[in-house]
């Protein structure tokens, strides 16, 4: 919008600009976009791809965060089914709508990352009025809240932990994602959509092993159901330390890496990006950090096990693509760092995009020399 009201020649010179970034840089400029509104603003500014969609931002929309506290509250196989069956029409609606703002480019969607207690409420008065709605009792309610806390919650059950321990979430995720895309691939034959489905938190090859076996037995269903020979790849989001000292057997199952480089901070530094901003300013002033490692990747930590993981997981699936999401993805320095890496793309919030591509640009010539 703000392009549009500055002249004609600026405009011109802008996008002229813009081309020759774009004729010069290695790396791809995808996207976090959560909703087809966020994919198209994306589009517009020249993404190429989303490299992340955040699933659990879909389910605090509208009926879908009564669906899932339905789930969660769930006693019972039948109320669980029942609250799954709700979730799945209404995440495939969001999909479908991703995938044709999109028109083709690559999507990579991350299944459900945070934990359970985020979805439930902390005022008494909304958890007497949610217990009237799910038709239970309030202390009833009360005591699934509490059994939900954890101590550390970032560290807790989440990410792809919730896929073990309760499979139905990953098999309604798998059933809307592959839906949505057979059914605007129908539409739009000559997209040909390849669906990249992320795994997230995942820290040994067993565990993707379990997950990937529940979405692939799913998926596999669903496409020979319509009689399609539909394509679609797994992988998984590199952000526990663990994940990139075990690179090449995760890369044995995982079809890609995209490196989670918020989480994979925190858990490399371990502080929390939400209470760091408590103490990280003595330590600006006392020259022990010279950046917030949350705004610029830390490439002698951080992104020595990004470099690490990258190499690792080449040596044992040589064509892996490789990409990095979060808002390093939207830094220079981050993005200069990736590319010297030799990664394929970096992701970050729509608005960031032009910045991205054109610092995409500079690492590459800066790169090659």
């Amino acid at each position: 919008e703000a392009i549009k009201t500055v002249p004609a020649t600026i405009s011109g010179d802008f996008e002229r600009f813009m081309k020759w970034a774009d004729d010069r840089r290695r790396l791809k400029i995808r996207t976090n976009a959560d909703t087809p509104r966020d994919a198209a603003q994306a589009v517009a500014f020249g993404a190429e791809g989303i490299g992340l969609v955040r699933t659990e931002h879909m389910f605090f929309e509208g009926d879908k965060i009564k669906a899932i506290r339905e789930m969660i509250v769930a006693k019972t196989d039948d109320q669980m089914k029942a609250a799954l069956d709700k979730l799945e029409p209404m995440q495939q609606k969001d999909f479908e709508g991703i995938y044709e703002a999109m028109e083709g480019r690559p999507v990579t969607i991350r299944y459900l990352d945070p934990p359970l207690h985020e979805f439930v409420p902390t005022n008494p008065d909304d958890i007497k009025e949610l217990a009237k709605e799910m038709n239970i009792g309030e202390d009833e309610l009360n005591q699934v809240i509490s059994n939900l806390h954890e101590v550390n919650p970032m560290m807790g059950h989440r990410g792809s932990r919730l896929a073990v321990s309760n499979p139905g979430i990953a098999k309604m995720q798998t059933a809307a994602v592959i839906k949505a895309a057979l059914n605007v691939n129908k539409a739009h034959p000559e997209w040909n959509i390849v669906p990249e489905i992320m795994l997230p938190l995942i820290g040994d090859l067993a565990e993707l092993k379990y997950v990937k076996k529940i979405v692939t037995t799913t998926a596999d269903e669903i496409i020979k159901e319509a009689g399609s020979d539909m394509k679609y790849h797994v992988g998984t989001m590199i952000e526990v330390p663990r994940a990139a000292l075990l690179a090449d057997e995760i890369a044995k199952e995982a079809e890609f890496f995209s490196f989670g480089t918020n989480d994979l901070t925190q858990l490399t530094f371990g502080f929390s990006r939400d209470d760091a901003g408590k103490f990280l300013p003595q330590y600006y002033s006392a020259k022990i950090y010279e950046n917030d490692p949350f705004a610029r990747l830390d490439q002698n930590g951080v992104g020595k096990l990004v470099e690490m993981a990258a190499n690792l997981g080449r040596q044992t699936r040589p064509d892996i693509k490789l990409g990095v999401c979060g808002e390093h993805g939207g830094d220079p320095a981050s993005i200069h760092f990736v590319d010297k890496v030799g990664l394929n793309y970096v992701s970050c919030s729509p608005y960031r995009v032009p910045i991205a591509r054109l610092a995409a640009a500079q690492a590459t010539i800066e790169n090659e020399k």
